[in-house]
């Protein structure tokens, strides 16, 4: 055993170490701190350390592959650590940017944790498009300055903790160890080594030795308790290799029939993978003397979990509440993918954005999309948000695919800026409604109004009107009943009142009574618990989904509630319908006053987002869920004791229906992104430069 007197070998292992122990401490800050895992989401001890031992596995791979790189220099023949000073200062400066790099990385992760629910992946990069606004977010919604101050404080002490292992380590006296346990140590570090990065040392196919990875994390079938088991820095990497085609031809044409009855596509106008059909004037029709308004309001991170119409306590949503109770309640209304830009994509084209590693709104060569607003014959178009339309790219889409569309935006406004996101939502609505006011009667408009004072830093501007914080109840019962905290619960209020008051305006001005008013969440954001809501919005993490929808129009529309499952990508069709739009639908949303010809209506989500995303099909009563590529397939009855509960097995029909409904529409939404896109001279120029 005389091998473990080596000075390089016990400086290394010290070194591994000394990661690991960083890594399982950060481990476990992710979990104290960030996890959902014990807060709101429950799971058994023995899966919580059988998760939790997959993260360990990682972390300690990850300390072996930080340090492999000083084994050479350590074993070089004349210059290595043990002779040579400027050795051992190349090892000690490589050590401490590595050590910055992964503790960045670790930072990070919390913030993408906190802020999305997902651990870090190829698809934060998405951020570094809107740098200067992404920036600017985290400025006024973190404390920056004292993270900095932590993250360099402590890439410091581990500096300090690499150079007293090498003074005590390496400068020592060499003993003599003989040849023979010299081999006999190399092989056993090797092995064991081996076994390290291996990540598993049972069920081991020595024929084809699959290593540990972070699909392994994934066993449990819960997205949160998975959390538990990644390494965010492997994560990152593993993602970014992943292949990421932007469709599968042959499996769109697999799924095209079942799509196309989907759709309700003639049988004359089907073949050649053609998704168009003509709609015409609906019976149904609103019958007024002039072409109705349309006015748009996407309700920023504003989830059905926190609105009192859906059940949440603390009246925070009173206004709303009026609303849902005058118009068309939808109490099964869900986002095909979470995230502002995705929303307004899938609202806008009928597509759910299925894009894996960046919003569809960021590709050139798709930027110039059919959709039904276009097709507005005589109305005027106008698009309302207070801060920079450039975000993920959204301007691009917008004006491209938006023939004569007015885009006020940061800088058009007379209000000044609040925060990051622009003009407050009070001076967006009241500006917002002085033009629209400004339209002569006779002119139909389309307007979309994208509030954003509904998210992180949750800014309350010194200028409400007699708006006032709420501040009686405590941090304990707002945690327990949907809202992380006080800023959350008013900023969720305030949005609120915002809408209140530009009712009030609206209703002053001349166009409320011939305008029909839709209004809905873009997605929900983090949530604590929520014990005012069906059980199987938590335990199967469809309340990031699940969001506010209403259609209002007092003077036209009489109230409604509909309970089926509905989809953002439905709501133009169906406010086409109401209008008496003559159209070509050429995307996946469908008129909800129209028959779904697959019995119980469904909507298509995106569960778990990335390269390799979960995807299902939910219906008022089941949810199908499934990885993108069929594996891992179960089905779930929403309003039962156990919704967690497979029940494929026992509704067979329902599960083989509904998983091919999720598969089929994930890659015939790959592949509309480009066949529903239109190639102006714009996407060629993009095309060619791309090719060069």
């Amino acid at each position: 055993m005389g091998w473990l007197q080596s000075r390089r070998l016990r400086f290394l292992a010290a070194c591994v170490a000394a990661f690991f122990v960083l890594l399982v401490a950060l481990r476990a800050v992710f979990y104290l701190f960030f996890s959902e895992v014990g807060e709101t989401v429950t799971a058994s001890s023995g899966v919580l350390w059988q998760t939790v031992g997959v993260g360990l596995r990682f972390d300690l791979r990850l300390a072996l592959l930080l340090v492999l790189p000083l084994f050479i220099l350590a074993w070089l023949p004349r210059f290595n650590l043990t002779t040579s000073p400027f050795m051992r200062g190349l090892a000690q400066l490589y050590l401490v940017l590595a050590t910055l790099v992964v503790v960045l990385i670790y930072i990070l992760d919390f913030g993408h944790y906190v802020y999305l629910g997902d651990r870090l992946n190829v698809t934060a990069l998405r951020f570094l498009e809107d740098t200067a606004i992404s920036t600017r977010m985290v400025w006024e919604s973190y404390p920056v300055v004292w993270i900095t101050l932590g993250w360099l404080g402590l890439t410091a002490l581990m500096g300090w903790l690499f150079a007293v292992l090498a003074r005590r380590l390496l400068k020592r006296p060499a003993r003599a160890i003989r040849a023979r346990s010299l081999w006999a140590g190399g092989v056993i570090v090797v092995v064991l080594v081996a076994f390290g990065l291996l990540g598993r040392a049972t069920h081991i196919n020595w024929e084809n030795p699959v290593p540990l990875r972070w699909s392994d994390a994934f066993a449990s079938g819960d997205k949160a308790v998975a959390a538990l088991g990644l390494n965010p820095v492997l994560f990152l990497y593993d993602t970014s290799q992943l292949d990421s085609d932007p469709y599968d031809l042959e499996a769109v044409k697999r799924y095209y029939p079942m799509m196309a009855d989907f759709l309700g596509l003639p049988v004359e106008r089907r073949g050649d993978l053609n998704y168009q059909r003509h709609v015409t004037v609906q019976p149904y029709r609103l019958d007024t003397q002039r072409p109705p308004n349309i006015v748009v309001v996407m309700l920023e991170s504003l989830g059905a979990s926190r609105v009192g119409a859906y059940g949440t306590p603390y009246d925070p949503t009173p206004n709303l509440d009026r609303i849902a109770e005058g118009g068309w309640f939808f109490e099964h209304f869900y986002v095909p993918v979470t995230g502002t830009a995705k929303s307004i994509w899938a609202f806008l084209t009928g597509i759910p954005d299925v894009a894996p590693e960046e919003t569809a709104s960021r590709n050139p060569l798709i930027g110039h999309q059919r959709m039904i607003v276009n097709q507005l014959d005589g109305y005027r178009k106008l698009y309302m948000v207070g801060g920079n339309a450039g975000w993920a790219n959204l301007e691009g889409l917008l004006t491209r695919s938006i023939q004569g569309l007015e885009l006020y935006e940061e800088g058009d406004w007379k209000g000044g800026n609040v925060d990051v996101w622009g003009i407050s939502d009070l001076e967006l609505f009241k500006e917002s409604n002085a033009i629209l006011e400004q339209i002569p009667e006779d002119q139909p408009f389309f307007a979309f109004i994208q509030t954003a004072g509904n998210h992180r830093p949750f800014t309350i501007p010194p200028n409400n009107d007699d708006f006032k914080v709420r501040d009686d109840l405590s941090e304990e019962e707002l945690r327990a009943n949907g809202f992380r905290n006080a800023a959350q619960y008013n900023a969720v209020r305030l949005l609120d009142y915002n809408i209140g008051r530009y009712m009030e305006m609206a209703r002053q001005s001349g166009y409320f009574d011939n305008t029909i008013f839709v209004f809905f969440g873009d997605h929900n954001n983090r949530i604590t618990t929520l014990p005012h809501m069906p059980r199987f919005q938590e335990v199967l993490r469809l309340e990031s989904h699940h969001v506010p929808h209403m259609i209002y129009a007092p003077a036209l529309l009489k109230p409604r509630h509909i309970h089926e499952a509905v989809s953002l990508i439905d709501v133009m069709p169906t406010v086409a319908g109401l209008i008496g739009l003559e159209y070509d639908n050429t995307t996946l949303g469908r008129d909800i006053q129209q028959p779904a010809p697959e019995g119980d209506r469904t909507a298509f989500v995106v569960l778990r987002e990335g390269p390799a995303p979960q995807i299902g099909a939910v219906t008022a009563n089941h949810l199908a869920r499934l990885n993108h590529d069929g594996e891992a397939a179960t089905l779930h009855e929403l309003y039962t004791d156990k919704p967690e509960q497979d029940r494929a097995k026992d509704q067979p029909e329902t599960f083989e229906h509904l998983f091919n409904l999720a598969r089929g529409f994930y890659e015939t939404s790959r592949y509309l992104f480009y066949d529903n896109a239109i190639r102006d001279e714009h996407a060629r120029r993009a095309a060619k430069d791309g090719a060069d």
